[in-house]
């Protein structure tokens, strides 16, 4: 699975860099290097977000899902 995490206040994604695997925020979604377990993802938003990010995870498998009405 590939997962990123956006804060749903400023639409920054919050990834590990590309340089040194180091958490940061980015504006990019080209910049957002994904990550691969939800476990991970629940433990970046803990040590790296603050509540008014209102961070989501988004699962980019289900990104192009047709939707049925």
């Amino acid at each position: 699975m590939a997962y990123v995490i956006q804060s749903g206040t400023t639409g920054a994604f919050l990834a590990p860099s590309m340089d040194d695997g180091q958490p940061e925020w980015v504006m990019s979604l080209r910049e957002a290097c994904p990550v691969v377990d939800l476990e991970d993802c629940a433990q970046l938003i803990e040590d790296h977000a603050e509540p008014w990010h209102r961070a989501q995870v988004i699962d980019l498998t289900q990104l192009h899902r047709p939707v049925s009405f």
